[in-house]
């Protein structure tokens, strides 16, 4: 398979996780920053090797082979997301750029072997589940910060946008995985919350606090 291949197939997984539904050309357009008509393109080879189901007008969605694949492509990067972060010093707003380059490395022996190097962790370091050698992964139990109320609690488990500008507020803040988090106030205007953070108070927006996953305790 090409590099661009194994993103396209990556990128449509990540968008199943996110609906139940086929997913559309224009929405795998969007997130790959591309042309409809280049995905058109793409979706025709990948069905022919048996890796998506695709017809015109009716969305797409990945055959039995297309998500075992796309699982070992999301398998490879976050483990290499953890080896940079955990062995490498790197932080976690670093790291997604290089990964995606690492993920396209093709010996499995490698693969597995790094991952037991690493302990054979079960998430990366956004909190993302990593699939292990036969594509299973771990469901982790989450829920938006946003759909908290006042007075509730959760420990935050992961994050939805892992650009790096985004983990870097996130860094200014004091707010890491493992970080517990209660809701003091809602703001019923513009749903901003007034939230404690390892005892510190803080004031964030609901764009904010819809990008943060967290487990309720």
């Amino acid at each position: 398979m090409t590099f661009s291949e194994e993103n396209y197939l990556k990128t449509i997984f990540h968008l199943t996780i996110l609906s139940d539904s086929e997913i559309s050309t224009n929405a795998i357009a969007e997130m790959m920053e591309t042309k409809a008509s280049s995905v058109t393109d793409m979706l025709k080879k990948l069905s022919e090797k048996d890796l998506v189901h695709y017809k015109k007008y009716q969305g797409v969605s990945l055959t039995e082979h297309g998500k075992i694949t796309a699982k070992m492509i999301v398998r490879k990067h976050r483990l290499w997301e953890v080896f940079l972060v955990d062995k490498l010093g790197f932080s976690w707003d670093e790291v997604h750029d290089i990964a995606e380059q690492l993920e396209h490395i093709k010996s499995e022996k490698l693969i597995n072997k790094l991952d037991d190097f690493l302990g054979n962790p079960t998430e990366d370091p956004h909190g993302d589940p990593i699939p292990d050698a036969n594509g299973r992964m771990i469901k982790i139990e989450k829920q938006l910060l946003s759909e908290l109320h006042e007075n509730e609690n959760g420990i935050c488990v992961g994050v939805k946008d892992t650009s790096s500008e985004f983990l870097k507020y996130l860094d200014k803040q004091g707010i890491a995985l493992g970080s517990k988090i209660e809701i003091i106030s809602k703001e019923s205007f513009d749903l901003s919350l007034k939230i404690k953070v390892d005892h510190k108070d803080l004031t964030i927006s609901n764009k904010i606090a819809s990008n943060l996953f967290v487990k309720t305790v």
